[in-house]
């Protein structure tokens, strides 16, 4: 259970778990709002900071003194040895035994299912404020961007497949949940500065804010919409912007992924028909975010995609997405379809496999090295055991392959044992 209390930023100590920061969460010089402070630079930030601090005692590791003490003393050397004195654990903690990594992913597995459905309420609480024209709870929505970017740091696909796993009458919630959740992971591996991490995690969770307008009956209508029905599905994204100007505190590129997730690259989108790079960036996130997460869902008129299958289908829509960002997006989240040829950073290149069962892991078949310009024999390699040379780090069209492409047809999916 917390212990909190407030202190003046200059007397924020390492060692001390922030729980918190008053005032804007817009204003503090983190993008997540709890942490256990354990490095100087990130101490240094915090005390320019003008604002109080909340402080989680039960949480905070050592006695502030005594790791200030030992930041001095490092600093005093030259900053040698700071960053291991301050995070080492007392001396009277218990010895910890290493988890097995099935026990480890369950464990992550349960804490992911916990925060979804957290998520689950402060993001149907946040529409309704929406749509009743009260502001946005946005600490609350801070602190909700924040436990899924610490979800993320400790075991990404547990939070990803839990996400997954939402019903048919959960979908319009938690799927702005998701698409959140894919924003900041793709934020990140886009390696963007903290500020457009956050806000873009909040574009996520906003960015269907508009369907609270949109009756009930044809969101959840589980046959084909009629062209009429469909015409009012198309308001949302407008409606959800109207009602996002509301806020005076809502920040401009949340407004903007809610107006423009719909717009494609060949500028047959809406509601503006934007086209390339006339779409911002951020919209051509909320895009991808958005479209993977549905194809990957329960709906009311469809049963999920496997992950695999709904990447080959968006890779394969010309003109829907921006090219070379949905590529990005699949590196963020390790996930390619079969049959796409991928370069290594050993300047090899393969060609990815059907996977079956094994819906989150990519095989790749490696038969070629572009360093010696000749065919390799070809051999299976899985992406999630691989070292950092057999990281995927580009795409090869298949007319411009310098050798011949094998057959999927000769290397078969893996039959998923228990």
């Amino acid at each position: 259970m917390a212990a909190l209390k407030t202190v003046p930023a200059a007397e924020v100590r390492l060692g001390m778990f922030i729980h918190g920061f008053e005032g804007s969460w817009w204003e503090h010089p983190f993008w997540r709002t709890r942490f256990l402070l354990t490095e100087l630079e990130d101490l240094q930030k915090l005390r320019a900071f003008q604002g109080g601090v909340i402080i989680d005692v039960a949480r905070s590791q050592e006695p502030a003194q005594d790791l200030d003490a030992t930041a001095a003393a490092a600093a005093a050397r030259g900053g040698e040895g700071a960053e291991t004195s301050a995070v080492s654990p007392p001396a009277n903690a218990k010895r910890q035994f290493p988890e097995s990594p099935s026990a480890r992913f369950s464990a992550d597995q349960a804490q992911a299912a916990a925060l979804v459905a957290g998520a689950l309420d402060t993001v149907r609480g946040t529409f309704d404020d929406v749509r009743l024209g009260r502001a946005v709870a946005h600490e609350k929505v801070a602190a909700l961007v924040d436990d899924i970017a610490g979800q993320l740091d400790r075991n990404a696909s547990a939070l990803l497949r839990v996400l997954q796993l939402k019903s048919k009458h959960q979908y319009t919630y938690l799927h702005s949940v998701a698409v959140c959740t894919l924003m900041v992971n793709l934020a990140r591996h886009l390696a963007m500065d903290d500020e457009a991490v956050r806000t873009l995690g909040l574009a996520g969770l906003l960015h269907d804010v508009g369907k609270v307008a949109i009756p009930d009956a044809v969101l959840d209508k589980p046959g084909r919409l009629s062209p009429e029905e469909f015409a009012v599905v198309r308001t949302h994204p407008e409606k959800g912007a109207a009602l996002l100007r509301e806020d005076g505190a809502m920040p401009a590129l949340a407004m903007e992924v809610c107006l423009h997730h719909h717009e494609r690259w060949d500028g047959n989108g809406y509601p503006h028909g934007l086209k390339a790079d006339a779409i911002s960036l951020p919209a051509r996130m909320g895009a991808i975010c958005d479209v993977y997460d549905a194809l990957t869902s329960h709906r009311a008129y469809k049963n999920a995609w496997l992950p695999a299958r709904a990447l080959g289908a968006m890779w394969s829509w010309d003109g829907h997405f921006d090219r070379e960002l949905l590529f990005q997006f699949m590196r963020s989240i390790n996930l390619y379809p079969p049959g796409m040829l991928v370069r290594l950073a050993s300047d090899r290149l393969a060609l990815v496999l059907d996977n079956g069962g094994r819906a989150t892991r990519t095989r790749l078949l490696v038969f070629h090295s572009f360093a010696e310009d000749s065919a390799l024999t070809p051999r299976t390699l899985a992406l999630d055991v691989g070292t950092e040379e057999d990281k995927v780090v580009g795409f090869i069209r298949p007319e411009d392959s310098p050798t011949a492409i094998p057959s999927l047809d000769l290397y078969p999916p893996v039959p998923v044992t228990n």
